[in-house]
């Protein structure tokens, strides 16, 4: 198996895309990024967002922007995640294990959505922290225009 890349030392390596995709390979940004990355209590979650959106602008600051893309990317994984597990108790959307050849794609891949519970209050509370916070680096012109640039040159 061959070393990741340096998304920072190669930044044309990196793919600007919807959603979450890379998060938890792109290096060196999974190891800087994870470790601010909690939503159990909306305590951990302001904390969280805030600590991600800092490092979102002192990455954009240092003209950054895959390291600026993958902040967002957290700040929107927290939203995300912390829908699921408001709406199904134990984060289980889907009923059964994912299929062998599927692991590591998002999707249900034909399995059963499982069943809502009631809503958790807390996790909601953390979803709307950090969607707030995803909504407003999206916001950002610097940012917004160095995206466009990014996938322009690079795709």
């Amino acid at each position: 198996m061959s070393e990741p890349t340096d998304a920072r030392a190669h930044p044309e390596t990196y793919r600007v895309a919807r959603g979450e995709q890379g998060v938890l390979t792109v290096q060196p940004y999974k190891d800087e990024l994870l470790p601010l990355w909690r939503f159990a209590t909306p305590e951990k979650a302001r904390a969280s967002a805030a600590a991600l959106t800092e490092r979102f602008h002192a990455y954009l600051e240092a003209g950054d922007v895959v390291g600026a893309d993958m902040a967002r990317k957290y700040l929107q994984m927290g939203f995300t995640r912390s829908r699921r597990y408001a709406n199904h108790p134990g984060g289980k959307k889907y009923d059964g294990p994912v299929p062998t050849d599927k692991r590591g794609q998002s999707g249900s891949h034909g399995r059963a959505e499982l069943p809502r519970g009631p809503e958790d209050p807390v996790k909601a509370e953390c979803a709307r922290i950090f969607k707030a916070a995803w909504d407003a680096v999206e916001q950002v012109e610097a940012y917004t225009a160095a995206r466009a640039e990014h996938r322009r040159r690079f795709g």
